[in-house]
């Protein structure tokens, strides 16, 4: 019956799908984009909560579940939000906050977020570089910025602003206990942007979660396919491993 089930795997804010399926290549994941992204053709859900709706509208019935960084947090949302219908998760650099909030020590500051959205309008072509190598900062490669600058599919101004208001409202902490599906959590060790303590909180406050953490990746711990190292190749095949039922 599992094989029955389809593997959906959401990518990141900025990128596309496109680095995904290259990582992911040759196994059972799907990746798409999110709600009104990339080659999504849905209309732009304007808050978090409307783009976990417009997400559990176009999932199959029944699915597993995967995402990297905001992929991850609306994986986990519609999770939360229709555990009988979300078989399993596996995510990768995510977090339950992307900001600071009252009692949540390992996200942005809020006012930081706000300053990159005035930052991307003005002139994306630039702070996108500037972005990834920032949160690459600490791999083992050196190429892993690169590779996904390289593959990085062409985003709308509309959808990268939409997805940061995503990731400004998004507060995942309540409602954990109830994603009854198994959790595998992938995380870099060195990642500067989802502290691997939020992966290990979310372990802690999950009901049946595993935790991976791949010793000298930062916050895309698949990236480069090309060179990978030893322990690059272990996150990639881990990632291709759904979890089970």
């Amino acid at each position: 019956m599992s094989q029955n089930i389809p593997n959906i795997f959401l990518p990141g804010w900025g990128f596309g799908s496109a680095p995904l399926n290259l990582a992911l290549a040759g196994s059972d994941w799907q990746c798409v984009d999110l709600p009104g992204c990339g080659e999504d053709s849905g209309a732009l859900p304007a808050s978090f909560a409307a783009a976990v709706e417009a997400l559990l509208q176009k999932l199959p019935p029944v699915c597993r579940l995967g995402g990297w960084s905001l992929g991850g947090m609306l994986a986990l949302a519609c999770a939360q939000a229709a555990p009988e219908r979300v078989k399993g998760l596996t995510l990768t650099g995510c977090t339950p906050s992307f900001i600071q909030r009252e009692g949540w020590e390992w996200g942005r500051p809020p006012a930081e977020l706000k300053a990159f959205m005035g930052k991307i309008r003005q002139d994306f072509a630039a702070i996108l570089p500037r972005f990834t190598g920032s949160f690459c900062r600490g791999d083992s490669d050196a190429n892993a910025a690169h590779w996904l600058l390289q593959h990085a599919s062409p985003m709308s101004q509309a959808a990268l602003d939409a997805g940061l208001i995503w990731l400004f409202e998004a507060d995942l902490r309540a409602g954990l206990q109830g994603v009854s599906c198994p959790v595998v959590l992938v995380h870099g060790e060195n990642d500067p942007l989802t502290p691997v303590a939020a992966a290990r909180w979310l372990a802690e406050h999950l009901p049946d979660a595993t935790l991976r953490v791949i010793p000298g990746k930062a916050h895309a711990p698949f990236a480069p396919v090309v060179s990978a190292t030893s322990d690059v190749a272990a996150a990639l095949q881990f990632l291709r491993e759904c979890p089970p039922l």
